[in-house]
């Protein structure tokens, strides 16, 4: 094979596709275009429909699939509003039960409309428990306390609040729109100019949050568990319930069902109660004995099965709300149970009952996976497996760190300690028995656990057959760090040093190797680009490995290779890496490189691994074309006689590249010579024989120059054990050695060369727009940038010729490094403090933090409750109880000293500031913001109300404000390749114009990413936004709003509900409401994304400027024009000011200004405006442009109304009032033009297609116009027709538009 890792993707880039699909390493991860169509058949089995019979209701169908299992059906009836009481049941098709775990289409004689009967089986304990729990959720189905309290998977949503659940069906309500007047004021802090930033509208109350009372208590009855000569009479377990009428019973669960019994709190009687009523459904009994608990229930259900799915389906992994209202604390038997005895680990500890987290995790990745149904199967279980692993894995963090849970080794000190819990292995970040002393001890120690995950991460992605790694979370929870890790079978019993067959323990001084573990490995390196070295032992013996030394592979007792300790994947940055003796190239120097680090573990990422030997391969073409070139050039000079006169010019050849500039002056150098290079290089490295010498030499040259490892063949991979301290390389190896050392420091290079300057470029150009911390970060780590570079990104943003217009940017990043610092200082802070003062001590860090009072002073735990016995303290304390008050004694002043020495040593960035004020002040910071990014980072929860940050009288918050700490969590993520393949190839269609096939590619997406994922997931979010935007552009209002709903819902519950992707999913939601003529949600969506927007950054972002000029435009539609002004006139300052006052986004501006003028007919004022529009769309696009001459024709018709209105005026005044004259018409804009200027703000631009396409629309449009008159569903007038495809307007306008925020503008994919 000619190259290595992505390369093949920057050739495939020429065959049109949207973008490389990043290489994941498999070598069978695309399936190819044949065998994915009669695959997808596979797994479209059509779906049939069977009658359900049910005790006590009526019969009912049920719509199913063959690759269902029946356990789905369950599912399906347990959800039902009619049958959602039941969960002890089998079913029955003909007398046979069917086996819960089969598939339907295994299950003989089942076929469209067969019967399936519902059978109630006996309970057992555990099936009853299964049922008062299930009980418990649908009593509490519409209360959102586990979603404020991060349980179970809930999440929060509150689209339903702006939309009142009625989207969809538009057309019936909302006949009579235009006429109905809508309040469209939006509250004063929405208004552009508002200073005020208030928290409470952040989290609306919903109005079903005040759930009907069914019962008043149902729990556990203390007479639990029954009594010997009882169990033997069938009983169960007892409950207790007080109901609505306050009338306390007992009830017995038996194996029959539920009924009274005549026990009382302190009298045991288990004899039947009258009424003798027995019901296998707790439900049913409760209807029976509390009139008020049979209409509660039912009303409740009702509501529960409206709301929309998204809104209650469990997320794949918890995300967490910063801020709750006050909740009252209600008694919840389950939730007391659960906590006493599943979730403590008692039970966790009974064998039989944990789960083998490690043979589950490592059985999942043996599934087959020849085909695409093997592969859905396979990769749906693996990513149960992790989140459900995830989820334990937390909880067992959070256990250990509140001491919870015992040591396995109690006698140590509390640093040392390691725990196991339900099968899960815990260890604490620090540097215990000075195993990381060379590389910065506790801090190596902290960051160690990430850098392993990501090298899990990396290797999990590859997915070699036959290399095992191990479960693997980094919990960061109240100041420590916990790793959780699944356990190699047999690892406890024996020593570390008899187990580990390949790598080192000791960093380098004892190495072994295996071959078995080379074969696997060898396998890997291509991808990861890892090269093959030799390293020498203790004893001067050279040893062959294929990753860094401390890499360890262990074969666990069922035989697995299982590889550790992967924290130097990656090859080590030397711009934090000062190596006596090692001078770095000059674009480092310059830049203060290299700096020491607090730690000797800093990696280069992935990401810029693969970027920096693409831009190699790049390279590599371009030399060898070049040569290419210079040699046919030679030929033609020279007599072909002389054949010796050739190899002069090509040994001369090495002196000829020294340089990466070769290429990047080269831009355009001839494409047909790099194809001639492809099929070169391809010829040279498939055989020895075709290829003529002197080519082999041009490859030889380039690939020499491009510091690849092989001659013949591009092939650019790094030794991660350079530079490491304690690891020697034989002699025989010198030369091999310098090259790699050459290589890290270019890579160090082209981070600051390449990587910074194009990311600062990107920002410049908005060609990337974050909005906070997070998405920031995301944007810098996609490029290979670390975030300990942030200091140097922000240092380029100011001196950059752009630096206004980087505006939003500088101040993001100002905020980041802020509450980075924060955030390292909060976590040493956070560790001296003992569970009792915990809200006490982060309310105290905050006031100090972000409150301008001046000296807050801490409160300690109160002193009544202060024992008088000082017990001494004890060796072996949980981790999170350390009991002293240092944390008292922190000043603001103190605090933001630290902070700012935080930033300069770590970030290298000086802050100008000696309090929160002056950030606030100098860096135009919002208070609000900071609390946000600072809360997310460390987990705090706070209470949600409005704070007064800047009151020098008392102190921001107190410690009641403080609700609860949560876990960070990182974690790995696992793929659908299959699906993310259909996606991509999806967006490329679309992107080619082929809109058609595109839906129907990401239609096929969807459905496998459901087959993996399940219903909620970040990347099912992106496939509904884009089916959403496709819809829309061909017309199909309905459908888009569908999915966008969707999307909305699922980014409020995966990603957050302030998150800056969940303000853009808003923002679309809001105009296909408004071209569904919905116009009063659109605007409550946008004021919506607005206020988020402002919460999130503040006004002054480019993202700002589209979100006014849509609300504005709205506005403008319902004629609210001064309300509408005050948006479009803030929409084009802020564009001014980002783009520049002459770009086209500004010329759109002012013309939107100019409307609106027109229909207040001050004409002056809008001639003023679109004089200015069209000023620059003639020094932009020239006289003839269509622009241009529509902005012209424009400015003609306003000077005659202007000229008519004074006409009017001058005639008012000639004959005083009595003149007849016609009375002023204000008019209003029509919907379609709205429509269409919206389109345009939101680079909706609708393609140029082909004829034929055209023609296939136009009947599309006209079919589903009929379809719509035939209904009579809608006004005619106010018919907005998006898709009229003017292919000569909207081509120009393609032309024409600078591409808006994030699109191209073919069609812009936000996805």
């Amino acid at each position: 094979m000619l190259l290595n890792g992505d390369c093949p993707e920057s050739l495939k880039k020429e065959e049109g596709a949207a973008e490389p699909p990043r290489e994941n390493g498999l070598d069978e991860a695309e399936p190819g275009e044949e065998t994915t169509g009669q695959e997808v058949i596979v797994i479209q089995d059509t779906g049939f429909s069977v009658k359900i019979l049910a005790p006590g209701i009526e019969p009912f169908s049920l719509q199913v699939s063959p690759q269902e299992m029946v356990q789905e059906i369950h599912q399906v009836l347990m959800d039902r509003e009619d049958t959602c009481h039941r969960t002890c049941f089998s079913l029955h098709l003909d007398g046979n039960m069917l086996d819960h775990f089969s598939e339907l289409r295994s299950v003989e004689g089942l076929q469209e409309g067969s019967v399936l009967r519902v059978v109630e089986e006996p309970y057992t304990v555990r099936e009853a428990r299964i049922h008062v729990r299930h009980v418990r959720d649908l009593l509490k189905s519409l209360d959102p306390s586990d979603a404020f309290n991060g349980v179970d998977c809930n999440s929060l949503s509150f689209l339903s609040v702006f939309t009142d659940g009625d989207l969809g069906d538009s057309g019936k309500r909302k006949k009579g729109l235009e006429m109905d007047p809508i309040d469209c004021t939006p509250p004063e802090y929405i208004l552009p100019g508002s200073r005020e930033r208030p928290l409470c509208p952040l989290q609306p109350q919903n109005r079903d949050w005040k759930p009907l009372q069914c019962l008043k208590v149902l729990t556990m009855s203390g007479w639990n568990p029954p009594p010997g000569n009882r169990k033997m009479h069938g009983d169960l377990m007892y409950l207790f319930v007080i109901t609505a009428e306050d009338r306390q019973v007992s009830i017995t669960a038996s194996t029959r069902g539920f009924y009274l019994n005549q026990s009382t709190a302190y009298h045991f009687n288990p004899k039947p109660a009258s009424p003798r009523f027995l019901s296998h459904s707790l439900v049913e009994l409760l209807n029976q004995i509390s009139p008020t608990f049979k209409k509660n229930f039912a009303a409740l259900q009702k509501k529960r099965v409206q709301r929309h799915p998204f809104e209650r389906i469990a997320t794949p992994f918890q995300v967490y709300s910063w801020t709750a209202p006050q909740a009252e604390h209600a008694m919840d038997c389950v939730r007391a149970e659960d906590a006493y005895t599943s979730r403590l680990g008692y039970e966790e500890h009974i064998p039989g009952q944990t789960r083998d987290w490690n043979e589950e995790l490592q059985t999942t990745r043996e599934l087959p996976r020849k085909n695409l149904p093997e592969r859905l199967l396979r990769e749906r279980a693996i990513f149960k497996v992790h989140s459900d692993f995830t989820a334990a894995a937390t909880r067992g963090a959070m256990a250990v760190i509140d001491g919870n849970v015992m040591a396995i080794n109690p006698s140590e000190e509390t640093k040392m300690q390691m725990f196991i819990w339900n099968n899960i292995f815990f260890s604490l970040g620090f540097d215990v028995r000075d195993h990381y002393k060379d590389f910065g001890g506790d801090v190596a120690a902290y960051v160690a656990p990430t850098n392993d995950l990501n090298g899990v991460r990396t290797y999990n992605a590859v997915d070699v057959e036959g290399l095992y790694t191990l479960g693997t979370v980094v919990v960061d929870y109240r100041g420590y760090r916990v790793t959780a890790q699944s356990i190699i079978p047999g690892i406890l019993e024996r020593d570390q040093e008899q187990s580990v067959i390949y790598g080192s323990i000791d960093f380098g001084k004892t190495v072994v190797s295996h071959p078995r573990y080379l074969e696997l490995l060898e396998r890997t390196s291509r991808p990861l680009k890892i090269l093959r070295h030799r390293v020498l032992n203790d004893r001067d013996e050279e040893v062959e490995l294929c990753s860094s030394v401390e890499c360890k592979g262990i074969i666990g007792n069922d035989g697995r290779h299982y590889i550790l300790d992967l924290l130097r994947t990656f090859p080590p940055d030397l711009n934090f890496l000062p190596v006596p003796g090692e001078v770095l190239p000059e674009e480092c120097t310059r830049a203060g490189f290299p700096r020491a680090h607090r730690h000797k573990l800093c990696c280069l990422r992935q990401e810029l691994v693969d970027a920096f030997v693409e831009h190699r391969y790049l390279l590599f073409m371009k030399l060898a074309a070049l040569q290419l070139m210079q040699q046919k050039a030679s030929k033609m000079e020279t007599a072909p006689s002389l054949e010796n006169g050739d190899p002069p010019s090509s040994e001369s050849k090495p002196e000829d590249p020294p340089a990466p500039e070769v290429g990047s002056e080269e831009e355009g150098s001839s494409a047909s010579g790099l194809a001639k290079v492809k099929e070169l290089a391809e010829t040279i490295a498939s055989d020895d024989g075709t290829a003529d010498p002197r080519s082999r030499e041009v490859i030889r040259n380039a690939c020499k120059a491009v510091g690849s490892i092989s001659s013949t063949a591009f092939d650019v991979r790094f030794n991660p054990d350079i530079f490491s301290p304690g690891v020697r390389f034989p002699e025989s190896c010198q030369e091999e050695v310098r090259d790699q050392k050459q290589l890290l420091k270019d890579a160090a290079a082209f981070l600051l060369s390449c990587q910074i300057p194009g990311l600062v470029k990107d920002f410049a150009d908005h060609a990337v727009l974050p909005m906070d911390g997070a998405t920031l970060a995301e944007v810098m780590r996609q490029r290979g940038i670390n975030m300990r570079y942030l200091g140097k990104v922000l240092d380029l943003v100011v001196r950059s010729p752009a630096r206004d217009q980087l505006d939003h940017i500088y101040k993001i990043g100002i905020g980041e490094l802020i509450t980075r610092s924060a955030k390292h200082i909060f976590k040493t802070y956070l560790q001296g403090v003992e569970l009792s003062g915990l809200s006490a001590a982060i309310s105290h860090f905050l006031n100090c933090f972000l409150s301008s009072y001046p000296n807050p002073v801490a409160h300690l735990p109160a002193d009544e409750l202060v024992s008088k016995k000082r017990n001494r303290r004890r060796r072996n304390r949980p981790p999170g109880a350390a009991d002293n008050t240092a944390w008292a004694v922190m000043t603001p002043q103190e605090l933001w000293k630290n902070i700012c020495q935080e930033a300069k040593n770590y970030f290298d960035f000086s802050l100008e500031c000696e309090t929160v004020d002056q950030a606030v002040e100098t860096y135009g910071l919002q208070k609000i913001t900071l609390l946000r990014e600072i809360s997310l980072k460390t987990g705090i929860q706070i209470l949600l109300k409005e704070y007064s940050f800047d009151s020098r009288h008392k102190p921001a918050f107190t410690e009641e404000d403080v609700l609860n700490i949560f876990p960070v969590v990182k974690h790995v993520n696992p793929k659908a390749s299959d699906a993310f393949h259909f996606f991509q190839s999806g967006q490329a269609k679309v992107q080619q114009g082929f809109l058609k096939e595109g839906c129907e590619l990401i239609n096929e997406a969807l459905n496998l990413f459901n087959n993996v994922y399940g219903a909620m997931h970040v990347e099912i979010c992106a496939c509904l936004r884009l089916l959403a935007r496709l819809h829309y552009i061909m017309g199909d209002y309905a459908e888009a709003l569908s999915n966008q709903q969707k999307a909305v819902l699922m980014s409020e519950r995966v990603m957050g509900i302030e998150h800056p992707n969940t303000i853009q999913e808003y923002m679309h939601l809001a105009l296909y409401c408004f071209a569904s003529s919905q116009l009063s949600t659109a605007l409550s969506l946008l004021y919506r994304a607005r206020y988020l927007t402002l919460l999130v950054f503040g006004e002054d972002h480019p993202e700002m400027a589209l979100l006014d000029n849509n609300i504005g435009l709205v506005l403008h539609g319902v004629m609210e024009c001064d309300l509408s002004l005050r948006f479009l006139e803030n929409a084009l300052a802020v564009s001014t000011k980002y783009h520049g006052p002459k770009s086209l986004k500004v010329a759109l501006s002012h013309h939107l200004v100019a409307r609106v003028y027109e229909s207040k007919a001050e004409f002056r004022s809008a001639l003023q405006h679109e004089k200015e529009g069209y000023t620059i769309y003639k020094t932009q696009l020239g006289e003839d442009h269509e622009k241009t001459k529509e902005s012209s024709e424009y400015l003609k018709c306003l000077t005659q109304q202007a000229v008519a209105l004074q006409r009017t005026m001058n005639e008012i005044y000639r004959n005083g009032s009595s003149a007849n004259i016609p009375p002023l018409k204000f008019t209003a804009p029509s919907m379609a033009s709205v429509l269409e200027q919206l389109n345009v703000i939101n680079g909706i631009l609708f393609i140029p297609l082909s004829q034929k396409d055209l023609e296939n629309l136009k009947a599309e449009v006209a079919r589903r116009h009929q379809l719509q008159e035939a209904s009579g569903n809608r006004d005619k007038a106010e018919e907005p027709m998006a898709t009229e495809p003017e292919p000569a307007g909207a081509s120009e306008d393609a032309a024409s538009q600078p591409p808006a925020a994030k699109d191209p503008p073919s069609l812009s994919l936000q996805g």
